[in-house]
């Protein structure tokens, strides 16, 4: 399926969008480098220093272990604890020579590992033997320097978010629930013992596996200041209404519009949209499900076991909620021909 998710675009942050999006997880560190690499913004031919990227790096780590004690599925390490005394004493000097010791343990060597394999463009190139540093590539500089680059860091502190939740509960992701809090416009994750957690914001956790763009219209949106998307019910939460459709509220309904699709004079609104975007909402459901956090869990549960029956549940639900408004069916005024 992450090929599948690459296949419709060759764009640097898409490859990007793969690695934080994609593959299994069983520490927070790929998180961390991704957000000290996006907070030096480095050039491509740049040596990065191994002393200049640890300090940054580390603190990542410390800042996250005050919210979920827990970094990965294994209790503890060396470096963590290192983390841990940096957050009660601050030293940064301690701090840093633990992380060169042992922080860069396996991550600069996974970084680019998505599925089985290494992805196809590389960020950096790990000179770390021979320069004691990591040589940003040109892929990384189109990155920083692309639309995107304000929503990046955003998405990678969802990813990050929704990992570590399921390791603070203690609990498999099969067992957690994710729901959406529409007054908060936050994503609530619940155990089986019905503990609730504010996870992350919705607009964080949905961006990426748009790509940056309007479910609708394809147009380029932001979840950074200025924030020109909302969180939009596909099937529209009015629904609820008749008392048959109570699932609208569900994850697998939320999707990011820009301002103008959604409530602008030729917006949504309350309409159902158009039977073209049911495939497309499907397509976006499954992207959530190849990538190994607990929205794969929820989604399952939702809307079906296979994607037999995740393709049936969606258009029996479009089908039901067509006859309930009997209203024409909804596309964009405007349409920007680029790849979900």
């Amino acid at each position: 399926m992450t090929n599948f998710f690459l296949s419709k675009s060759t764009k640097p942050e898409d490859y990007w969008r793969a690695v934080i999006l994609y593959g299994r997880n069983v520490a927070s560190y790929k998180f961390a480098l991704a957000s000290a690499l996006l907070e030096i913004r480095p050039q491509a031919g740049t040596l990065l220093k191994v002393e200049d990227l640890a300090p940054v790096y580390a603190k990542h780590i410390a800042r996250h272990l005050l919210i979920a004690p827990r970094q990965g599925t294994s209790n503890s390490s060396q470096f963590l604890e290192a983390c841990r005394a940096f957050n009660l004493d601050g030293d940064d000097g301690k701090l840093v020579d633990a992380t060169i010791q042992g922080g860069f343990k396996h991550v600069i060597d996974a970084f680019h590992v998505v599925g089985s394999g290494q992805l196809d463009i590389q960020f950096f190139l790990d000179e770390r033997k021979q320069r004691s540093g990591l040589r940003i590539t040109d892929e990384f500089s189109k990155i920083i320097e692309s639309q995107q680059i304000s929503n990046l860091p955003l998405e990678v502190e969802a990813r990050w978010n929704l990992v570590e939740t399921a390791w603070e509960l203690g609990v498999s992701s099969s067992m957690l629930s994710i729901q959406h809090d529409d007054a908060a416009g936050h994503l609530i994750a619940y155990t089986g013992s019905l503990r609730r957690k504010s996870v992350t914001s919705s607009r964080f956790a949905l961006n990426g596996y748009q790509r940056g763009k309007c479910f609708y219209c394809n147009k380029s949106i932001s979840i950074d200041s200025p924030v020109t998307a909302d969180v939009d019910h596909f099937f529209p939460h009015a629904l609820k209404s008749s008392g048959d459709f109570k699932e609208v509220d569900q994850v697998w309904n939320l999707v990011l519009a820009c301002i103008e699709c959604n409530r602008g004079p030729f917006g949504k609104s309350m309409s159902i949209p158009a039977a073209d975007f049911v495939e497309r909402l499907h397509q976006r459901n499954e992207y959530y499900i190849s990538s190994h956090h607990p929205l794969r869990e929820t989604l399952i549960q939702q809307t079906g076991l296979s994607e037999e029956l995740r393709i049936a549940f969606l258009n029996s639900f479009f089908n039901r909620a067509y006859q309930e408004r009997r209203s024409n069916l909804w596309k964009p005024k405007d349409f920007y021909p680029t790849e979900l």
